[in-house]
């Protein structure tokens, strides 16, 4: 696989993370790895810490995608 489409993927999954997390989906937030943090830092931290780790995502994608052109 190329590095752009490597780059397209990485954003695409931190969006998925973000949206997910802001509607705040059942069964997103439910899932078997996602109920640790829910556990630890309750639903609306653990909604705050998956927009996070989307934001991180997306920016990594944006910065691999312009070191690739």
């Amino acid at each position: 696989m190329s590095d752009p489409l490597i780059a397209l993927l990485i954003i695409l999954a931190g969006g998925f993370s973000i949206f997910c997390a802001y509607k705040d989906y059942d069964w997103y937030m439910d899932s078997r790895k996602a109920r640790f943090w829910v556990r630890i830092l309750g639903r609306d931290d653990a909604r705050k810490f998956y927009i996070g780790i989307g934001v991180f995502l997306v920016l990594i994608g944006v910065v691999t995608l312009f070191v690739s052109i």
